[in-house]
């Protein structure tokens, strides 16, 4: 693995850090006087800004590995440039990299007909519409995907779709157009072949934005995370996702990349308040002395630095392996990025509230809503208890006799 970065990633990055510098930073005050003005769920004017200048500039879909529609970049290549992103709760949007847009891109670009593409994947790669994924369910255990209830049934030539999904992300948004839901559509069928992923626009009959749930309190306006209602809704039957009874086919496609993004974010993130603690240790005092020099405080200091570096060079690994070896393979370095990367940023985090007395849980840092985003993390894309499980199974695995029965 080169530890090195090639010309044009270092170029890239030098370009996305001062335009975070330049624009998002500074933007992250406005975006939040704008949203608590007027209508929360209306697309602010600073972000529609943002996406023109970045898109000027060429930083625009920066993601989307082994594909003609983005920079043509590796998830190697791509990892550092994610991770300047995520040093903002700003940071990914203006490239059009944000989540769960770059995760249902990536899934229409592997899995959609050409028709489909046209339709959804066409608008979404300019950021004219925005997206969601409604898989998530309230009323069964979410973490296991062959769980869901909510149902598609064939009638002639439609779908006809009933249930209710929640921590829908982005469907409070009026830019989102479309959403990618799974559903089950053959209960006899076997375990892994019982849920498809279905194509259905948000403005469809029967489509019903119940409520955003709060992360923390926080509603991530005008983004959101939505309980939707599906009620008797009806979509064409050639809607469906590479075909009927694959939803778990694709679901497991689509959290490889998913979830390393998230892990380059969340170090991004943690390295921001990393450096927000070593300022406060510097520039503030207490018993005649800076914060730096009291207690153990300049170990916590070095303590962060080396669990990010670990965590940094552990997620690398992980995307090496994606580009080489590809998402099968990697499964075991993957769930071990997903596990260690949010638990890295929240110690990090919460070290640099701590530093910060009672202005680290004000809004006046961005410290409580970081905290809280990833504390989300651990849960967002699977819990840490079902990704432990896969990688102690994948180590025990190394050492069973061939001939010896495993269980399901």
């Amino acid at each position: 693995m080169e530890f090195a970065y090639s010309p044009k990633v270092q170029q890239l990055r030098e370009r996305v850090t001062a335009f975070m510098d330049t624009h998002v930073y500074a933007a992250e005050a406005v975006f939040d006087q704008q949203v608590s003005t007027g209508d929360r769920w209306q697309p602010t004017a600073i972000m529609e800004e943002l996406k023109a200048k970045a898109k000027a500039e060429g930083l625009w879909n920066l993601f989307l590995p082994e594909s003609e529609l983005g920079a043509g970049l590796t998830n190697l290549e791509y990892a550092p440039l994610a991770e300047i992103m995520g040093r903002s709760l700003l940071g990914p949007e203006p490239f059009n990299c944000s989540a769960p847009d770059t995760g249902n891109m990536e899934v229409l670009v592997r899995y959609a007909n050409e028709a489909q593409k046209k339709q959804w994947l066409e608008p979404l790669l300019r950021g004219e519409i925005r997206s969601a994924f409604a898989m998530t369910e309230p009323a069964v255990a979410s973490s296991d995907a062959t769980n869901m209830q909510a149902r598609a049934v064939r009638e002639g030539d439609e779908w006809v779709i009933n249930g209710t999904k929640w921590w829908t992300s982005g469907a409070c948004d009026p830019r989102c157009k479309i959403m990618i839901f799974m559903g089950l559509t053959n209960p006899d069928a076997p375990r892994h072949q019982q849920h498809s992923m279905i194509l259905v626009p948000t403005d469809a009959p029967g489509v019903k934005i119940v409520r955003p749930l709060p992360v923390f309190g926080y509603d991530d306006a005008p983004h959101g995370h939505a309980e939707v209602k599906f009620e008797n809704v009806r979509v064409p039957y050639e809607n469906v996702l590479l075909g009927e009874g694959r939803g778990f086919e694709i679901a497991q496609g689509r959290l490889g990349p998913g979830r390393i993004h998230h892990c380059m974010r969340s170090i991004g993130m943690a390295e921001r308040a990393l450096e927000l603690m070593c300022k406060r240790s510097i520039s503030r005092t207490a018993f005649g002395k800076p914060l730096a020099r009291l207690g153990g405080n300049i170990d916590i200091i070095a303590d962060s630095r080396m669990e990010i570096n670990q965590a940094r060079l552990l997620t690398l690994n992980a995307a090496y392996m994606m580009d080489t070896v590809g998402n099968k393979v990697a499964a075991s370095e993957i769930a071990q990025i997903k596990v260690v990367a949010p638990n890295v940023a929240l110690r990090v985090i919460d070290r640099a509230i701590q530093m910060h007395g009672g202005a680290g849980v004000s809004g006046d840092f961005p410290l409580a809503y970081m905290y809280a985003m990833q504390r989300t993390l651990r849960l967002a894309d699977g819990p840490d208890e079902v990704h432990r499980m896969a990688i102690g199974k994948y180590e025990i695995g190394k050492y069973m006799p061939r001939d010896m029965p495993r269980s399901k």
